[in-house]
């Protein structure tokens, strides 16, 4: 199955999973102090206050920057990880930035009450900003299990649930041989776990064709996770064009057909009432029905990538192919969980009606309810990526940064904010005697001072130092706007122009805001 699309995942995934949360409420000007912007001068002029003036300022409105949509509580979607829907592969959704959790208002706690949406007149001082007590630490990668190896530098995870589904197979496979090969005794317990590994091996090369196809196609692929139903390739951009949708989709499959061509040829010189030839026959049938089920035209298998690119090429139009493989993906979920009991009950799948009673029934219905939710839940989340590709392009770092004053170190942070309210700008820039930023004023540590200390208080000791992850260009937008904020989690961001010139803070806050009302927006 190839799930790659689930940009996604914003997993950013990214992929382990956690659900990003509402950032600090967005911080503007007083109502009552005229906004920079609206007499045409985005920069917050500091030169009365003795500052340096190598700051541009966003020239957006500064309530572009909280629109009040983006300024609600909404909780961020749970980053989803690519779904293990049989084999396949996956791509991970893009993630919002990291960011801190809503902390206090200055000198007392914020109470845990939901707030108030923004409207466009709500405004704040950057004195009165809420903002989280720490920074958040940077979340480790996602694993995913036991790492095997890294073929083609893309790491292979062996996830905890492939050893509850490899001891089923033994255990099933077994029984099989004790009427197939009852001289084995228990012996057959070891030829059923060799099977397994070597199934799980005929998916890792499944896999292996879609990250091939992928890198050949200079798309990332984070991992590869083997799982309890099967594998996912999580690859983490989507094809650029609908031939390579088919074709990166198509090769698994047909790689599944080649290993059951490879084991029939293999099969002819055995004997078919021995242990190799029953391994043999066991690895061609179940690469067979490996291919046949990923071939079924429903996301999020891969003949449902195959069938959104054929309606991609057909109508121009990637959202529409998304739309009409998920739904087809949920009409195959709902066949899946009446049909597959029905067609076990009436022996159309080889065995019996006599033999499928009672614990064989009861195993049937489970395993149908199963396949059909994991269908029905990628085909779910192909739509909602899909939804969130087509808005990421909103997401953009110019429209969401914060107008900044520049201030010197050792300037009080009393004169700091006053420079800064007066100046309409919400967040405070620390540069040396010749303008050149050297750290960023975090909102939590102002937060941190109470009042009658700030005049005693240098900004200087407030702020984080501006690293080379931390300086973001004002042109970024969509994916790789979030995938910059992902490489340095940081609540707060320097912006600046090609030149070198500032622009303007962003907060991750404020990116999470907007992310979540692309997520929200239908399309």
């Amino acid at each position: 199955m190839d799930e790659s699309g689930g940009s996604g995942q914003p997993r950013s995934g990214t992929d382990r999973p956690t659900k990003p949360h509402a950032g600090p409420t967005a911080q503007t000007t007083d109502p009552t102090i005229p906004d920079p912007h609206e007499n045409g001068n985005p920069a917050a002029d500091p030169s009365t206050d003795g500052a340096t003036d190598s700051v541009r300022q966003p020239a957006a409105d500064d309530d572009a920057a909280q629109d009040p949509s983006t300024s609600d509580n909404t909780p961020a979607p749970a980053e989803t990880p690519a779904s293990g829907n049989e084999t396949g592969t996956g791509e991970a959704e893009p993630r919002p930035a990291p960011e801190a959790d809503p902390g206090e208002r200055a000198g007392q706690p914020r109470p845990e009450a939901p707030r108030e949406p923004h409207t466009a007149d709500d405004h704040r001082t950057l004195a009165h900003s809420g903002a989280p007590k720490n920074p958040p630490p940077q979340s480790p990668q996602p694993r995913g299990g036991l790492l095997m190896g890294r073929p083609f530098g893309v790491p292979v995870y062996v996830a905890p649930s492939w050893f509850l589904v490899a001891a089923l197979i033994t255990w099933v496979f077994g029984g099989q041989l004790d009427r197939v090969l009852p001289e084995l005794g228990a012996a057959r317990y070891l030829v059923s776990l060799f099977f397994a590994v070597a199934f799980y091996a005929s998916v890792l090369v499944h896999e292996l064709a879609h990250t091939v196809a992928a890198l050949r196609f200079k798309l990332p692929v984070r991992r590869i996770q083997l799982q309890f139903f099967g594998g996912v390739s999580e690859i983490e951009k989507e094809a650029e064009t609908p031939g390579r949708e088919f074709v990166l989709a198509f090769v698994g499959p047909l790689l599944s057909l080649v290993l059951a061509g490879l084991f029939y040829i293999a099969m002819q010189p055995v004997e078919p009432g021995t242990v190799p030839g029953v391994l043999l026959a066991g690895l061609m049938v179940s690469n067979l029905i490996v291919a046949a089920f990923n071939l079924l035209p429903g996301l999020p298998l891969d003949g449902g990538r195959m069938l959104r690119a054929v309606v991609w090429k057909i109508t121009g139009k990637p959202m529409s192919g998304t739309i009409a493989a998920a739904w087809v993906g949920r009409a195959l979920a709902v066949c899946v969980l009446i049909g597959l009991p029905l067609l076990t009950q009436t022996g159309a799948l080889g065995s019996s009606a006599e033999d499928n009673v009672g614990m064989d029934t009861v195993m049937d219905a489970l395993l149908a309810a199963i396949l059909a939710a994991i269908i029905w839940t990628g085909a779910g989340n192909s739509l909602r990526m899909a939804r969130l590709r087509e808005h990421l392009p909103d997401l953009r770092a110019r429209t969401l940064t914060r107008r900044a004053v520049p201030v010197e170190t050792d300037t009080p942070l009393s004169e700091a904010l006053r420079r800064a309210n007066d100046a309409g700008a919400r967040a405070l820039v620390v540069v040396d005697a010749e303008g050149t930023p050297l750290s960023l004023v975090r909102e939590a540590a102002i937060v941190g001072v109470p009042e009658h200390r700030r005049p005693w208080v240098a900004v200087s000791g407030l702020a984080q130092d501006i690293t080379d992850g931390m300086r973001v260009s004002a042109e970024l937008a969509g994916e790789d706007l979030l995938d910059t904020l992902r490489a340095t989690p940081a609540t707060e961001y320097l912006v600046v122009e090609e030149t070198g010139e500032i622009y303007g803070v962003l907060s991750a806050a404020d990116v999470e805001r907007a992310f979540v009302k692309a997520m929200a927006r239908p399309s």
